[in-house]
């Protein structure tokens, strides 16, 4: 069987104030960085507001760049909001728009939170999804992106972050507090999710060249009412990642790009599905060097 291409876009996390550099080497990403991507302030990378459209446009920019360099992927998929600039990779959406959707996006979820109960987020591993899961459920807490058997993302109110920390912990858990105030994917933040759909319902979706995985099912997803509905669902329910990254393989992935920033996904991926070639765009000095992997892999 020929090789099949992934190309996985990232959620927040790996930015950093360089991410825009690798594809400014190319003239197509520069003019795309140029025309609408947000700019770089180290003491706002981690707020919502900078940091949602800035990554979809490092996402996109760089998916640009590599673009006519690469064979047409087969599918995409990304992680939280990478999902969004996922539908630009696959050609359904114009990069300045799913900019500007990841713009209102971000908007929307930091109103839901600032209205609501205060949200915190935690990475969980070392612990199986079901304990992690009961004490979830005790403390008022949800599983919001499940990465594996025994490692998870929870969200829920601050205030009962320690009590649900320290019985994790006391089950044998590692736990990591993240540095956000959005508790995303949980119900904390439902009511961004109408508002987020009629935004989507007004974006020019059209012309998949191949689908996109569903981050809260791993079903594919190529037209405008399931983007619009899988899209707006995510904000307030679990990404289920482990279910993507199977049914990636399933239909008969063998090579996955990460486009970056960060290269989390890559890792993971290659953690659950080592016989994948698969690597991240941040692992590379150059543009041709990433083309010049991915030809490896297709000539094998």
């Amino acid at each position: 069987m020929s090789a099949r291409l992934l190309i996985l876009c990232p959620g927040q996390g790996g930015q950093h104030a360089a991410m825009y550099d690798l594809a400014r080497g190319d003239p197509a990403g520069a003019a795309l960085l140029d025309a609408c991507a947000p700019a770089l302030d180290p003491d706002t990378l981690f707020d919502n507001r900078i940091a949602q459209p800035a990554i979809v446009a490092a996402t996109l920019a760089t998916w640009e760049a590599l673009r006519p360099r690469l064979p047409a992927p087969a599918l995409v998929a990304g992680y939280s909001i990478g999902e969004l600039a996922a539908h630009g990779v696959a050609g359904a959406l114009p990069a300045q728009d799913a900019i500007a959707l990841a713009s209102r996006r971000a908007a929307l979820m930091d109103a839901a939170a600032a209205a609501g109960v205060r949200g915190a987020l935690a990475a969980v591993s070392a612990l199986p999804l079901e304990r992690v899961r009961a004490i979830a459920r005790a403390c008022d807490w949800q599983l919001a992106i499940v990465n594996g058997e025994d490692a998870c993302v929870a969200g829920g109110p601050a205030s009962t972050y320690e009590t649900f920390a320290g019985a994790c912990e006391a089950a044998g858990a590692r736990m990591q507090r993240l540095p956000v105030a959005v508790a995303s994917h949980t119900p904390l933040i439902a009511a961004a999710v109408q508002p987020f759909a009629g935004a989507l319902a007004g974006a020019p979706f059209h012309g998949w060249q191949c689908p996109v995985l569903s981050g809260i099912s791993g079903v594919r997803i190529a037209s405008k009412d399931a983007a619009v509905e899988h899209l707006s669902r995510q904000l307030a329910e679990t990404i289920e990642w482990r279910a993507c990254m199977d049914a990636a393989v399933e239909s008969g992935i063998s090579v996955a790009l990460e486009l970056g920033p960060g290269a989390a996904l890559a890792r993971m991926f290659a953690a659950r599905h080592p016989q994948v070639a698969c690597r991240s765009v941040a692992e590379f000095r150059s543009l041709d060097g990433v083309a010049a992997w991915v030809e490896r892999q297709f000539e094998r």
